[in-house]
């Protein structure tokens, strides 16, 4: 552990699913894909988290969906669903369903099941869910993932693959612990000092939950600073992904680390005019 002989990825988690039109959003989607960009990220809210706090916004899963049907290479999921605004059950098979809209010309979907027991309370209360605390939050997600695993080996047709899990979260007594069960895809926002402290408690999960986590991939939030993301590289992070807002999207940013992901993976890459 980590699984560090795989390529480096970038994601790009497009936060104008607030503050704009869909139109933007899917024009976006577009752009991003031809660029080059491996994974693509909404997130699950229902408000804006910065700026005008009544501003516009869509809903998670429906856009998960219309990125289903729109693209045709890249994976894509949120970061991350929160796991108190549905019925286990109900998001195993959302995301079979959308796994499946996604099977475009190859064998298996793209779709990557990113999940979180919720955090942003505003959500909570207008839409009538109990808020609850951190702890009791974390304890659904632990009750809800078995059954999520279990609805998807039930469901006809079974999901195009194994989806992948990822969980996000950084706390050593249940959010690693859920890790080092559920997940194939571990993301935080560690720093690179954090990074062997947190592993060797995720290790020391997976002894206890009896699970090999050499294929785990590590997945951190890219900043503006190579030296940084040089140094998660170095600890093992293999997906990197940057937040981009605005109706005026940083494409050249992105572009900045598409070239960075390419020089870690040895080639030269393949750059379109964006």
């Amino acid at each position: 552990m980590p699984a560090i002989d795989i390529p480096v990825r970038l994601g790009v988690q497009l936060q104008p699913q607030h503050h704009a039109s869909y139109g933007a959003v899917r024009d976006a989607v577009t752009r991003l894909e031809d660029m080059g960009v491996d994974v693509l990220f909404n997130w699950d809210h229902f408000y804006p988290l910065s700026g005008d706090p009544d501003g516009t916004h869509f809903e998670s899963w429906t856009m998960l969906a219309a990125w289903a049907e729109q693209t045709e290479r890249v994976e894509f999921g949120a970061l991350v669903n929160c796991n108190s605004y549905r019925n286990p059950d109900l998001q195993a098979d959302m995301a079979r369903t959308v796994d499946h809209i996604s099977k475009k010309g190859g064998d298996t979907g793209r779709f990557i099941f990113g999940t979180g027991s919720g955090w942003f309370e505003r959500d909570y209360v207008e839409y009538g869910y109990e808020f609850g605390t951190a702890g009791s939050r974390l304890d659904d997600l632990a009750e809800a993932l078995p059954r999520i695993e279990a609805r998807w080996d039930a469901l006809n047709p079974a999901p195009t693959r194994k989806i992948p899990v990822l969980i996000g979260g950084k706390g050593e007594q249940k959010t690693l612990r859920l890790v080092a069960r559920h997940a194939d895809i571990w993301h935080s926002f560690v720093s690179p000092e954090e990074m062997p402290h947190k592993l060797d408690v995720l290790a020391r999960w997976a002894d206890k939950e009896g699970r090999d986590l050499s294929a785990l991939v590590l997945s951190n939030e890219l900043g503006h600073r190579d030296e940084r993301a040089d140094a998660l590289f170095d600890a093992g992070v293999r997906l990197f992904t940057l937040g981009i807002s605005g109706d005026r999207l940083d494409y050249d940013r992105v572009q900045h680390w598409l070239t960075w992901r390419d020089e870690r993976n040895g080639s030269a890459g393949t750059v379109v005019d964006a």
